[in-house]
């Protein structure tokens, strides 16, 4: 039986065996089996190897891979295995002494090397499997950005998106096949890309140009951007709400009365490792919470359709808890009692009732109380005055 390691993932790029290091010809001709998509198998010598075609979805060749346990196989990936790559998925289902890596250049490497490119300063990010919308937040003029696409068909649909987002006027550049015989490279703008046939692979490498609207890097974002039908956390206080919740990487939110799910949405935005559940009891807004939170191309943001507390059961233990609507004894009582030492959590209240019980709340446990009272200026008769909005109270406690 091959000894561990007995799996290689191993990146290969488009001109094939002729750009592999020793190492990794050498785990070619060792290999008893050679199993990868047919555009990289076609790429190969010939080889004593078995080959075999990993299957389509890529989940499905998972298991087919566990099974070879035991013998000595290669798995062929795309340059880099671990950045966008495939080879994290396949490290998961392993234990670590059974597998090691022999990474190629990657897409975004190559790409850097033919635009000039600085890569610590542009955007990289894989979307062959994600939606164009996870772009969203990244869209400012100046920012360059190196995207990987899932075919040629999404080259025209990513210039379609950045000219309805109001980003028509940024320089795109597409790079079909890097690094191989049929490299290929064409330049224009978004708003007039000629209609043609772009090849798999394809990566788009853009400077982001145009008039379109910028999401803010600060907490706090335009009540404009969020679909709502009223029920929304306003701008100033859910700053102040992202402020007290405080999110760290990493970590996930509760976000109990969700909506529109904007805190959710801010909390999943103020980093890439965050995660979110927003509960709702109304079908109606859970299904904006769902459409806010594709805006934003955040699935990393779930929706849990009930009511807190029965709602919460079987649900990942949070790091933060923000209570924007349901506030009630029941509520508080049961977070008191599910919840570890350490979780953050954060109350609103409007009512004098709800107020009443945040009161009495920190009371037993301590925290800080915030009542904020806001005034923005509106028409009074021919001039301006301030028209007050309903003070809210704001509790903040570590369990």
């Amino acid at each position: 039986m091959f000894e561990a390691p007995w799996l290689t993932i191993l990146g290969l790029g488009e001109d094939g065996p002729d750009g592999l290091a020793p190492a990794s010809l050498r785990a070619l001709r060792e290999a008893e089996i050679v199993i990868g998509p047919p555009r990289h198998l076609s790429l190969l010598p010939a080889l004593e190897a078995e080959l075999v075609e990993w299957p389509a979805p890529f989940a499905d060749g998972l298991p087919l891979l566990e099974g070879f346990r035991g013998r000595c196989v290669v798995a062929l990936v795309s340059g880099d295995p671990f950045w966008f790559g495939a080879g994290s998925a396949i490290a998961r289902r392993l234990a670590p002494h059974e597998w090691r890596a022999l990474p190629g250049p990657s897409t975004f490497s190559l790409a850097a090397s033919r635009l000039g490119y600085s890569l610590e300063t542009t955007l990289c990010l894989g979307l062959h499997a994600a939606p164009l919308s996870r772009l969203r937040p990244h869209l400012a003029p100046g920012v360059r950005a190196v995207l990987l696409l899932r075919d040629g068909a999404a080259v025209a649909e990513l210039a379609r998106f950045l000219v309805a987002e109001g980003f028509g006027e940024s320089r795109i550049t597409v790079l079909e096949a890097l690094g191989g015989p049929r490299e290929r490279i064409t330049r224009a703008r978004a708003d007039a890309l000629a209609q043609r046939d772009f090849a798999h692979p394809v990566a788009v490498a853009a400077e982001f140009a145009g008039d379109g609207r910028v999401v803010p890097c600060a907490s706090g974002l335009d009540d404009a951007l969020f679909d709502s039908d009223g029920q929304i956390t306003r701008r100033p206080v859910r700053a102040l709400a992202l402020s007290a919740l405080a999110p760290r990487p990493g970590e996930m939110l509760w976000d109990i009365g969700g909506g529109s799910g904007s805190i959710a949405v801010e909390w999943c935005l103020a980093h890439s490792l965050t995660q979110a559940i927003s509960i709702e009891s109304r079908p109606d807004r859970a299904a904006r919470i769902r459409v806010n939170a594709d805006r934003f191309g955040l699935e990393r943001l779930r929706v849990v359709e009930g009511q807190a507390p029965a709602a919460l059961d079987g649900l990942p233990v949070p790091q933060a808890v923000f209570i924007g609507g349901g506030l009630s004894e029941a509520l508080l009582t049961d977070l008191r009692g599910r919840l570890p030492a350490g979780v953050r959590l954060v109350a609103h209240a409007v009512t004098l009732e709800s107020e009443a019980r945040l009161i009495a709340w920190s009371e037993r446990l301590g925290g800080d109380l915030l009542r904020v009272e806001l005034s923005e200026a509106a028409a009074l008769g021919a001039r301006r005055g301030w028209s007050p909005a309903r003070p809210i109270v704001q509790w903040r406690v570590t369990l």
